[in-house]
C-alpha cells in the first residue's frame, strides 16, 4: 500500500479544471483541490487504487493526498454541486416551452404524492430544488434563501437561527429554480414585479414537509425565502425547550388556571410558537376543546383545531377570535395580538372563562404591560385577566467537540462581574459544519402577576419600575440565565451579547 499524506477534518474548496474530465474523474473517486495555493489530487482510503489508476491516465502532474472519509464527502457535495451548475449551461434556457412541459410535470408528479428523490430521470433543475430540500433537512435548517445577484444567484441556510452560505448558482439557473418553486407553490410564474405567497408540500426520503413561500422582486431578480413547517410529531415538550426546571414548573402552574390569559414574548425567531405549542400539548386532553388561529400554521397539530388568518378574505385574527367565541373553546391560542381590536377581544375573552394563549413583539416580560396599555386597555381588565408572561430567546450551544478555551477582557468581567474562570469560544468541526455551535436552547424569563404587581399597575408605576421591583422579589432574568450559560461554557460570550446580555 502506498503512504500518502493524509489530512484530517479538512474544509476543502474544488480546484476545477476544464482540461480535466471532472465527471469521469468523480466516478473514480478522484477530486482536485487547492492546498496550500497548490492543485492536488485528492483520494481516500477505501477506492485508493481506482483513482490512482485513473490519475496515471490523465495528463496531469499533481501531488497526491489522502483525505478522511468525511472531509472527502464534503468535498465530493461540493464537486457535485458545481457538476449540476455546468449540466445546467447545457439546459436550453432560451426556449420556455421546454421548462414549462417539465414543470407541468412535475405538478403532477407532486400532485401523486411520489416521493421526489426517487425519480432520477427528472430534469437537472429538479434535481437541484429537491437536492436543495434534502440538505435542509439533513442540516436542520428552519429557512431556504434564494437570493439573486447582479452576476449570480446564491443559496442560503438558517441552521440554528444564523443563516451560513450553502451555495452559488449560475445567474440564469436561479431564474429556472425561482420558478421551480413557483409552479409547486401553485404561484403565477409570469409575475415578476410583485410579492407572492404560497405553500407547498414535499416528500423527500420518506418525510412530508410543509413548506411556506414568499417571493419578493429585488433589483436584480427575485428572492425566495422557504420556511420549512413542523409537523405534529417534532413538537417538543416544555422540559425539552430547555428552561430551567425551576421556570417550567411556575409555567405548569400557570397553566392549570381554568381561566386567564399568559402570553409569550420576543423577537422573530426566538421560538415564541414552539413554546405556545409545547404548551397546548401540555394541557390537551380529549375533554378540552382547544381552537387556535394562526398565521400561519407552523406546526400541524393532530389534537387541536388550527385556523389559518387569511386577509384577503378577511378572516384576520379579530374576526377569527369572534368566531371562535361561538364554537364552545376550554383554551384558545391567538398566533399573535397584533392591535388594539385582537387585544381587547383577547383579554375580554379570558375575562368570561377561557384559558388564552398568545404572544407579543416586545424585549422583556414586563414591557408587556406598556404594550398592552398602550393598545388602549384599561388597568382593570390587565390585572383581572394577565395571568404572567414569558420573555424568551433562543441561544445557540457551542459544539461540545470543538469548543476551545478562551479569556474574557477585565473589563468584560468587572461589567457582567463575571467569576474569575474558564471560558469557552467557538471553534469549528465537522459535527457542527464548521460553524462552532450546535444545536439551540431556550432561555426565558416569567413574570407572574402576583398581588404585589396588581397594587403597583393600581399605584402608577411604569414597566420599568415594576422590572426593578420584581428583581429585587427575585425574578431571574434572561441576562442572569445567560451569564448562567457563559459560566457552565455551554454558550459563548459572543452568542449571549447577540441574545442580549448587555439589555439588562
Amino acid at each position: 500500500m502506498m503512504n500518502l499524506p493524509l489530512l484530517e477534518n479538512r474544509d476543502l474548496e474544488p480546484f476545477w479544471s476544464e482540461e480535466i474530465n471532472n465527471k469521469l474523474a468523480m466516478k473514480h473517486q478522484l477530486l482536485f483541490a487547492n492546498i496550500d495555493n497548490t492543485p492536488t489530487a485528492v483520494v481516500k482510503r477505501e477506492s485508493l487504487a481506482m483513482s490512482i489508476n485513473h490519475l496515471s491516465q490523465i495528463d496531469v502532474d499533481y501531488p497526491l493526498v489522502e483525505l478522511d472519509e468525511g472531509s472527502f464527502e464534503r468535498l465530493y457535495n461540493k464537486f457535485q454541486e458545481i457538476q449540476t451548475g455546468s449540466d445546467f449551461e447545457n439546459v436550453d434556457t432560451s426556449t420556455g416551452d421546454d421548462v414549462i412541459e417539465v414543470e407541468s410535470d412535475l405538478l403532477d408528479f407532486i400532485r401523486n404524492s411520489q416521493d421526489l428523490l426517487s425519480n432520477e430521470e427528472s430534469a437537472p433543475v429538479v434535481k437541484l430544488v429537491n437536492s436543495l430540500f434534502f440538505q435542509a433537512i439533513k442540516k436542520g435548517a428552519s429557512d431556504i434563501h434564494i437570493e439573486t445577484l447582479e452576476k449570480k444567484g446564491e443559496v442560503r441556510l438558517r441552521v440554528d437561527g444564523a443563516l451560513k452560505k450553502h451555495l452559488d448558482i449560475d445567474k440564469n439557473v436561479t431564474g429556472l429554480v425561482i420558478s421551480r418553486i413557483k409552479v409547486i407553490s401553485n404561484l403565477d410564474i409570469s409575475e415578476k414585479r410583485i410579492p407572492q405567497d404560497g405553500r407547498t408540500q414535499v416528500t423527500i426520503s420518506g418525510r412530508t414537509l410543509d413548506i411556506r413561500v414568499s417571493v419578493l422582486p429585488t433589483y436584480y431578480g427575485e428572492r425566495v425565502v422557504m420556511r420549512l413547517l413542523m409537523q405534529s410529531d417534532t413538537i417538543p415538550t416544555l422540559q425539552d425547550l430547555g428552561f430551567t426546571d425551576e421556570l417550567t414548573e411556575d409555567l405548569n402552574k400557570l397553566l392549570t388556571h381554568p381561566h386567564g390569559m399568559m402570553l409569550v414574548t420576543g423577537p422573530t425567531g426566538s421560538g415564541k410558537s414552539t413554546t405556545l405549542h409545547a404548551c397546548l400539548q401540555h394541557i390537551a386532553t380529549p375533554d378540552k376543546n382547544i381552537i387556535t388561529v394562526e398565521d400561519p400554521v407552523e406546526y400541524n397539530a393532530d389534537n387541536v383545531n388550527q385556523i389559518q388568518v387569511n386577509e384577503k378574505v378577511g378572516l384576520t385574527f379579530a374576526a377569527g377570535l369572534r368566531s371562535i367565541l361561538r364554537q364552545d373553546p376550554d383554551i384558545i391560542m391567538i398566533g399573535e395580538i397584533r392591535d388594539s381590536e385582537t387585544a381587547d377581544i383577547a383579554l375580554r375573552s379570558a375575562l368570561t372563562g377561557h384559558l388564552m394563549l398568545s404572544t407579543l413583539h416586545t424585549n422583556d416580560a414586563t414591557s408587556a404591560i406598556s404594550r398592552l396599555m398602550d393598545m388602549g386597555i384599561e388597568d382593570f381588565l390587565l390585572t383581572s385577566t394577565l395571568l404572567g408572561v414569558l420573555a424568551q430567546r433562543l441561544t445557540r450551544k457551542l459544539c461540545p467537540k470543538c469548543k476551545e478555551p478562551t479569556t474574557l477582557a477585565p473589563v468584560v468581567m468587572s461589567e457582567l462581574k463575571l467569576p474569575n474562570i474558564e471560558y469557552f469560544q467557538a471553534k469549528g468541526c465537522i459535527s457542527c459544519d464548521f460553524t462552532g455551535y450546535s444545536g439551540r436552547q431556550a432561555v426565558g424569563e416569567l413574570f407572574v402577576m402576583g398581588d404585589e404587581v396588581k397594587q403597583m399597575i393600581k399605584d402608577g408605576l411604569n414597566d420599568h419600575q415594576i422590572r426593578i421591583e420584581m428583581k429585587k422579589a427575585g425574578m431571574k432574568t434572561i441576562a442572569d440565565k445567560l451569564k448562567d450559560m457563559l459560566i457552565d461554557g455551554t454558550t459563548s460570550y459572543e452568542e449571549t451579547v447577540r441574545i442580549g446580555i448587555m439589555e439588562d
